[in-house]
């Protein structure tokens, strides 16, 4: 494997956890992905992708050029599934396994596939019994086949698909499915685990059918058994990978009462069937050459060291509040789609003061908040408990300066919010103190006076908030001191004619920018785009960048400028906040949301580069009708 570039789906599981330092160990690059964080002995040389990998792009692959693909990730559920589990098999087992052969497919580098299948596709008469059995049935390849539950059937349907593609691609890549039996190791929640934890906690056993036999396989035998496989490109197919020796649950108790001689035991009633199956093996040792080492009285003790020492990892909060979600149905959907991709059981819930929010109909759940002040804060931070709140997303002018002072307490609090720090959200809701922070840089800002200078034409507007808010264009003198009399705090500006340009930007916590995307507004009401075209200009990035640099931002950003006639750039404001026509970027592949959640959850973004379409994204505003049915209402 050494300088293999080796792609693990699942490879925070129980498998990966044990297959990825052996890879490593032999010389390959590695590459995971998986819904869980980064485990914490994977070093910094492996690239890792978290979140739901049904939203693994073709760009983020060809990036990496995987030379193998190891698939093992999927779901399961213990000896019954649950009704439930009808949606969840299809998602993260039917679906995930294409999709993901999808993207590898036409890879020029992919060289090997490895499937961890499931010897669970083989019928279930072969081994299920209404008696205890003497011996296993030793179950071949070439059995018959009949998946016993959905994540069997999941497992036929991706070898199949598979064996679909070699007459197609047998050139480029070759592929095997190994059917994997009782696999138990540390990180689990196999049967072995689960007992080992329940001893040393002092509570009871139930056992139900003591006398089944089967072919318990531990995780670092699965692991070496598929690197092996990985290795010996020759071998194609169907290959079943177990010990191919069958142990009793008994066996396994016995085991455990030597380690733990106060173990206490129950017999429970259960109608399921008796089984008896272990691997043919005959194949798997004849083109490999290896067999797995470890048994049950050798792994057992492992385990249990490995849980005395293990410490709780404490899980991360996964919901999401966007406050101020208003009739922001674009970014709050845009929301969803990123928690979604970072987790499919993470919430997106949408907050505001009043009741009747529209965005509360594409988010799902709603939080009525109190005003953002101090006085509130304990209510807030109430609220973000009672709802599992781990991420808070600002997106109103007025409130950012409430979550900046307050970021810190929040995350002691186990929430992390979005924003910007203090003295950046204050220059930037600040027209004024925005142009002379340009000014002293050296920045083509537009001037910003409290008073007109000279005859005109101005802009007038609010000092403090949204631009675009009772603001007066292209008035006279007279006009503009007219204007500034029906305003609170206003500011003048010249007038300048031109193209309108807005660059969303995405900033780290350490103030870096990650990606930016410019667009035109293309046609304008209200101060929001209703038509806008992303563009490129690397001078101009060049500049923006300077700006934002010179700034402690955090999260999503938007800079207004006008481009005169001239071609000359003039900033006129900044907000540090997502935009209205922000979700465009996203479109083009600034990925906003996605980072934020991913950055909320303490994933370093190294591994989540900014992929920027190759082309460019026009967005159209037009009204859309929501049907809510009767049932959410």
């Amino acid at each position: 494997m050494n300088d293999e570039r080796v792609f693990v789906s699942g490879g925070a599981g129980v498998i990966g956890r044990e297959l990825v330092p052996r890879l490593l160990a032999r010389g390959a690059k590695v590459m995971v992905g998986d819904l869980k964080p980064r485990p914490p002995e994977f070093g910094e040389s492996v690239r890792y992708r978290q979140g739901d990998l049904n939203s693994l792009t073709r760009a983020e692959l060809e990036g990496f050029a995987p030379t193998v693909f190891i698939h093992l990730a999927a779901t399961f559920e213990r000896s019954t599934e649950t009704y439930e589990f009808w949606d969840e098999n299809f998602w993260h087992n039917v679906r995930l396994s294409h999709h993901l052969m999808s993207l590898h497919k036409d890879l020029d580098s992919l060289k090997r596939v490895v499937f961890a299948s499931s010897y669970l596709i083989y019928e279930p008469s072969l081994y299920q019994f209404d008696a205890p059995q003497v011996s296993a049935v030793a179950l071949k390849e070439s059995d018959r086949i009949l998946p016993r539950n959905l994540t069997g059937m999941a497992k036929l349907a991706h070898e199949i698909e598979l064996r679909y593609l070699e007459p197609f691609r047998n050139d480029a890549f070759s592929s095997v499915s190994a059917r994997i039996y009782r696999g138990y190791g540390r990180h689990s929640r196999d049967v072995v685990s689960r007992w080992i934890r329940m001893a040393l906690a002092g509570e009871t056993l139930t056992v139900f059918r003591p006398e089944g036999l089967f072919d318990y396989i531990y995780a670092a035998d699965t692991a070496e058994g598929l690197i092996r496989l990985a290795e010996a490109a020759h071998v194609t197919g169907i290959v079943n990978l177990g010990t191919g020796r069958a142990r009793r649950v008994s066996d396994l108790l016995d085991i455990l009462k030597t380690h733990f001689p106060g173990l206490k035991i129950q017999n429970g009633d259960s109608d399921i069937p008796f089984e008896a199956s272990c691997a043919d093996m005959s194949t798997f040792r004849e083109v490999i050459g290896w067999m797995p080492e470890y048994d049950l009285e050798r792994a057992v003790p492992e385990m249990i060291a490995f849980e005395k020492s293990r410490t709780a990892e404490s899980p991360r909060r996964r919901n999401v509040l966007v406050s101020s979600a208003a009739r922001k149905i674009p970014l709050v959907k845009a929301v969803v789609d990123a928690a979604r991709k970072l987790h499919p059981d993470a919430r997106v819930f949408a907050g505001d003061m009043a009741s009747d929010a529209p965005s509360q109909f594409v988010a799902d759940g709603f939080i009525q908040l109190p005003r953002t002040v101090d006085a509130n804060i304990e209510s807030i931070r109430e609220l973000c408990n009672a709802n599992d709140i781990g991420t808070v997303i600002p997106t109103r002018d007025g409130e950012l300066d409430f979550w900046a002072r307050n970021a810190e307490a929040f995350a002691e609090w186990g929430v992390s919010v979005i924003v910007s720090d203090v003295d950046a959200v204050a220059t930037c809701v600040d027209k004024l103190r925005f142009a002379e922070h340009g000014e002293a840089r050296g920045l083509p800002v537009i001037p910003t006076w409290t008073e007109p200078v000279g005859n005109g034409p101005f802009v007038v507007k609010e000092r403090f908030g949204a631009g675009a808010r009772s603001i007066g264009l292209n008035l006279d003198r007279a006009a503009a001191v007219a204007h500034a009399g029906s305003l609170e705090q206003p500011v003048f500006q010249p007038f300048v004619p031109g193209v309108e340009i807005s660059v969303d930007a995405w900033v780290d916590r350490t103030h870096r920018i990650k990606g930016m995307v410019m667009r035109t507004r293309d046609h304008v009401v209200n101060g929001e785009s209703v038509t806008t075209t992303t563009f490129r200009d690397a001078s101009l990035e060049a500049m923006c960048r300077k700006l934002l640099e010179s700034l402690r931002l955090r999260g999503p950003v938007v800079l207004q400028l006008m481009r005169d006639a001239e071609g000359r750039c003039h900033f006129i404001e900044l907000n540090a906040r997502f935009g209205g026509a922000s979700t465009t970027s996203i479109a083009a592949g600034l990925d906003i949301w996605f980072w934020s959640l991913l950055e909320a959850n303490a994933v370093k973004l190294d591994d989540y580069p900014f992929d920027r379409i190759p082309g460019e994204v026009r967005q159209i505003r037009v009204p859309s009708d929501l049907h809510v049915h009767h049932s959410s209402f």
